[in-house]
């Protein structure tokens, strides 16, 4: 199948490291390949449910990542590296460069780099527990430029931290917030509970379909901006909002597609589970002016069966759930508050396969599928589709 999307024909960029990272399982294919690769493969998982629509591409598929992360450490000289881990073990890949990470923040990360010696800051070591500098995160938003940059240390004490964070902002004045993450546990999770500010508010802003949002060391955030913009635009299209409808955004995080779709609908419920995501949900929304929307910590299934029971409707259901997918819990009580439309916003074909099953055979029909390239050079894909309730016609 032809793909019809405004691709421009991307130079074929290689990547040093693809064989060692192996975090880009389409390194060294051409994009245009990439494309019919995943569309023949969503076509083959979703046609029992209808057609799938060409993949929404991406123009220029290179640098898109706005997060960041690497590890620190050093080489069998002692010489200072940073990079990811080999696939499958910890051993560190010294990455120079990343072909779908922002440049702007792999250059703050070269600079940090080079400023240890003079530091005199010794990186962390797994075996012996020893050291101090774990990783670096470094976030950036595409359209306000605000950088932010969180040192990940085994001990909450950066010495110098004041002519630390004057050195890297004058090499990068486009940081607005440094944060300290103490993790001081032998684990493999990247970040720590304890945060300490050395600079800014501690969080930067971006912009996504109009509206601002905050964005923390720790909040879920798309990766890919310009696509995101995209793949909310085509799930608000799907639920056909006019001004009236009940809306609920299930797994709604910090509430960026709730708070997109509330421009457009009467009234929207966000719920999520986890009360971090949820507070700064309630901030974003305030921050943005949006009134017809509301937040409610717990779990989205719990809620809406109770919605259920006491006859509560509602019109229009989103549900992004993780690449888990979703579980028949929450299904049967999408099914039993039976919504006019549900708009399922998928990260994993295989596990939106499963769940279109169940919901096909409760009463919905899949109406539309279109998936959206988030992860250029990697096997994974964005899918959004549309299901109706089949007991009734309503306009699309």
């Amino acid at each position: 199948m032809r793909q019809k999307n405004n691709t421009k024909k991307a130079e074929n960029k290689k990547c040093s490291v693809a064989k060692k990272c192996g975090g880009c399982q389409y390194q060294g294919i051409a994009y245009e390949e990439q494309l019919k690769k995943k569309q023949k493969m969503i076509n083959q998982l979703l046609c029992k449910f209808g057609k799938p629509a060409p993949i929404l591409g991406m123009e220029y598929p290179y640098y898109y990542r706005n997060k960041i992360h690497r590890t620190f450490g050093r080489d069998r000289k002692g010489t200072i590296i940073s990079g990811t881990y080999q696939a499958g073990t910890h051993q560190i890949v010294p990455v120079e460069e990343c072909l779908i990470e922002d440049k702007k923040c792999q250059e703050v990360i070269r600079t940090i780099q080079g400023m240890l010696k003079s530091f005199k800051i010794k990186t962390y070591d797994e075996d012996t527990g020893f050291g101090l500098l774990r990783h670096v995160l470094v976030r950036r938003g595409f359209h306000t430029n605000e950088i932010m940059v969180v040192l990940v240390l085994g001990s909450p004490i950066l010495p110098s931290k004041n002519q630390f964070v004057k050195t890297l902002r004058k090499a990068h004045p486009e940081i607005t917030t440094v944060i300290l993450n103490v993790n001081d546990k032998k684990t493999s999770m990247i970040l720590g509970e304890r945060e300490i500010l050395l600079y800014g508010k501690g969080y930067i802003t971006d912009t996504l379909c109009g509206c601002t949002f905050r964005i923390s060391p720790k909040s879920f955030y798309q990766v890919n901006p310009v696509q995101t913009e995209k793949l909310y635009q085509t799930a608000i299209h799907f639920a056909g909002l006019t001004g009236k409808e009940q809306v609920i955004d299930a797994y709604c995080g910090t509430g960026t597609i709730g708070i997109v779709a509330a421009k457009q609908a009467g009234k929207v419920l966000g719920i999520e589970l986890n009360k971090d995501a949820v507070r700064d949900a309630r901030v974003n929304a305030k921050a943005n002016g949006i009134k017809n929307i509301e937040f409610l910590q717990g779990d989205a299934g719990e809620a809406m069966v109770a919605m259920a029971a006491r006859d509560a409707k509602a019109d229009v259901v989103f549900m992004d759930p993780p690449r888990a997918g979703s579980d028949e819990r929450f299904l049967s009580s999408v099914v039993k508050l039976s919504p006019k439309k549900v708009v399922y916003i998928s990260c994993n074909p295989e596990t939106l396969e499963r769940d279109l099953k169940y919901m096909t055979k409760h009463k919905y029909e899949v109406k539309k599928i279109q998936p959206v390239e988030m992860f250029a050079f990697t096997e994974h894909l964005e899918t959004v589709v549309l299901m109706t309730k089949k007991d009734k016609a309503f306009p699309i």
